[in-house]
């Protein structure tokens, strides 16, 4: 589809600037000189993103972009300006701002910014977010389970406080929906909410993301820019991922959350802010403790609230109800009518272990709700997906979604390493001791493996 961006600002050659560099670029360019032209342009017309100067003389970019967010929450709003603090940057965060970028600016910071924008308008168009009969609650939560009314009661307790949590829980179990949830539950809400994923970015590159940098700090560095942790001051910061940090990230990340203070990457003055920390991780951080690839100090600074995501065999009766989510999520994507799965379906389904958890099954029924030739999907063998072989493969038609090699591998050596656990318990009669010795593990490291994998033993 094409996109429309609304250019806002007052100056004539940088409006121009602008329009020619987004015109090249492929996107619909409407450029106005001032807030109230662009209020009026809204309401008339259809505009995907909008780009505005922060200071215009006859309304700032903050009061449009409050303007434009009591109309609507759908178009992501990018704030340009050369007088740029990071109180701005926050308070813009504050009122809803997509992105902040500062004059002067690359052509290629530009062009990224507003690719992230369009991105998000197309995601957001394809997946409506809100669905009133969807069978969620305010946080978006999908389930009926004891174990997920658990978890939302858990939410609820600690979303107040100002400790730092440990989400962890297999790929795909919705860790950032809970780090989501646990902001909008506190009095931070109204604040900024940062993400970051820790595994997607350079290691070369993650402590400017994380502090930011000032000009000059490197090549390419021709403005300074605020870090992630600025931007989340006053607000919550979600560290995804945390686990993947290389030993000396994780010393500084040790000092920021012990002092509340750092310094930009090249810069002098000491920066304190106030961010309510909330890390998540698949990984298995005390054994990596025990390895020496986690700081001990850092993981009792992480695990003050901890909150263990379950896995979805681990809660098999919320999967009907996962599906019904599914399948009117993807008939609305998808444009078709699929009323559900046949009982001989969904008894497979249910006794599946599905080892990519809630993604492995969006997925799956993605898929089958696209494939399907009828309005009940009656047979799982056609769709390319072995349900009857329980977690032993990685199930997934790796080529239907969007996976790194790293993911992959995790799945396979997760499904082997289940499976040769589940042989020697079996061996061993289900006495935990001698399968930890025959393992040549600790009997609580196998403890934490077992509650991992879903695994029960009657010793």
């Amino acid at each position: 589809m094409e996109m429309t961006v609304l250019v806002v600002e007052d100056e004539n050659n940088m409006r121009k600037i602008l329009d020619f560099l987004l015109t090249h670029e492929g996107y619909k360019v409407i450029a106005v000189d001032d807030g109230f032209k662009a209020l009026s342009t809204i309401k008339t017309q259809d505009v995907h993103i909008v780009l505005s100067d922060l200071r215009m003389p006859s309304m700032d970019g903050l009061t449009l972009l409050s303007e434009i967010r009591q109309m609507t929450t759908s178009i992501p709003v990018i704030l340009l300006t050369a007088h740029g603090t990071i109180s701005t940057a926050v308070e813009a965060m504050k009122y809803g701002a997509f992105d902040f970028l500062t004059k002067p600016f690359e052509a290629s910071e530009l062009k990224r910014v507003i690719s992230n924008a369009a991105h998000t308008v197309e995601l957001a168009q394809a997946e409506p977010r809100q669905l009133a009969f969807l069978p969620h609650d305010d946080m978006g939560i999908i389930g009926t389970s004891s174990i997920i009314r658990d978890l939302r009661r858990m939410i609820e307790r600690v979303a107040a406080s100002p400790s730092t949590v440990l989400v962890t829980g297999e790929t795909g179990t919705g860790k950032e929906l809970v780090a989501a949830a646990l902001h909008q539950k506190s009095s931070r809400q109204a604040c900024p909410f940062v993400k970051i994923n820790c595994a997607s970015i350079p290691e070369q590159l993650i402590e400017s993301e994380l502090f930011g940098f000032e000009r000059g700090a490197f090549t390419g560095a021709v403005a300074s820019k605020p870090g992630r942790f600025e931007l989340a001051d006053k607000g919550t910061l979600f560290l995804d991922e945390v686990g993947e940090l290389s030993i000396d990230m994780q010393a500084k990340l040790l000092r920021i959350i012990q002092e509340s203070t750092f310094e930009r990457v090249g810069g002098i003055r000491t920066i304190r802010i106030d961010v309510r920390l909330i890390a998540a991780t698949n990984r298995d951080l005390e054994d990596m403790v025990r390895k020496a690839t986690f700081r001990r100090d850092l993981y009792y600074r992480l695990n003050i609230i901890p909150i263990q995501l379950p896995s979805l065999r681990d809660r098999r009766e919320d999967i009907p109800l996962l599906i019904e989510h599914f399948i009117q999520k993807f008939n609305l994507k998808l444009n078709r009518a699929i009323t559900g799965f046949s009982s001989e379906a969904m008894e497979h389904i249910i006794s599946y272990d599905w080892p990519g958890n809630i993604r492995e099954l969006e997925n799956f029924v993605e898929r089958s709700v696209l494939l399907a030739e009828s309005d009940v999907i009656d047979t799982c063998d056609r769709l390319g997906h072995d349900l009857s072989r329980g977690g032993d493969v990685l199930s997934i038609d790796e080529s239907s979604a969007v996976v790194s090699l790293k993911d992959l591998v995790r799945k396979r050596t997760e499904s082997l390493e289940r499976t040769i656990i589940q042989e020697a318990l079996t061996q061993t009669g289900g006495n935990v001791t001698q399968a930890a010795r025959q393992l040549k593990i600790s009997r609580k490291s196998l403890q934490i493996k077992m509650k991992e994998y879903g695994l029960r033993s009657d010793h």
